[in-house]
């Protein structure tokens, strides 16, 4: 795509998916809250939600490691796999989107939008097509684990905006994680953050806050002018 082409009204728009697009992210903490314990890394679903949203797996149970013990050698691909099977059945089960984010998304049909996770792939498909979201987004899904780069590192927003054809200054990220904020605004791009906790959480400066999904499409209509 010739960035140079692009107008004012077609900003790319790169969503996060767990707490942005699917209310995944309760699920998650619960199933973390179970699994992690029994590998001997004491964990709660609080804990998940107030200290790791949005956060790599690996880097969780590192930090879990330095706190606790460490597992055997062979424990964390065991840990992981179970921990995505588990999570997986219940997205199918009980995942669903974010209120007012259909509709949010059937409103800004007109832009070109991306999905940014720092989850793998298999698990962004999943909760695409147990939300009926994927049709806004056909095969535009940039996960973590396929590119290799993780939140709050810019580059993962960075190779997406890339992929899309678009320059930094031209996307808008949407993200609810600290370090899915963190990352949009080192990219040199627009950030929303979408603030599901403003009592206990700061938007930073530099990105526009919002509370709920259906502030979505006039918050980006404000920067396309």
């Amino acid at each position: 795509m010739n960035s140079a082409m692009n107008t004012a009204t077609s900003l790319c728009l790169l969503l996060d998916c767990d707490g942005t697009l699917v209310d995944s992210e309760i699920l998650l903490a619960e199933v973390m809250g179970d699994i992690l314990p029994e590998f001997g890394l004491p964990f709660s679903a609080r804990q998940y939600m107030d200290e790791f949203r949005g956060v790599r797996f690996q880097t969780i149970v590192q930090t879990l490691e330095n706190r606790f013990q460490a597992l055997a050698d062979d424990k964390f691909s065991q840990l992981e796999a179970g921990m995505r099977a588990r999570m997986e059945a219940r997205m199918r089960a009980e995942l669903v989107a974010i209120p007012g984010i259909p509709a949010a998304l059937e409103q800004l049909s007109r832009h070109p939008k991306a999905v940014v996770s720092n989850g793998p792939e298999r698990k962004i498909r999943c909760a695409l097509e147990s939300t009926e979201l994927g049709h806004h987004f056909a095969s535009r899904l940039f996960s973590a684990y396929t590119l290799n780069v993780w939140k709050p590192d810019p580059e993962l927003y960075r190779k997406a905006a890339a992929a899309m054809g678009y320059p930094p200054q031209e996307c808008v990220v949407i993200d609810d994680a600290a370090v899915g904020v963190e990352a949009g605004l080192a990219a040199g791009m627009h950030v929303i953050h979408l603030n599901h906790f403003p009592n206990e959480e700061i938007t930073p400066e530099g990105a526009i806050a919002i509370h709920h999904a259906n502030e979505l499409p006039a918050a980006i209509a404000k920067l396309s002018v």
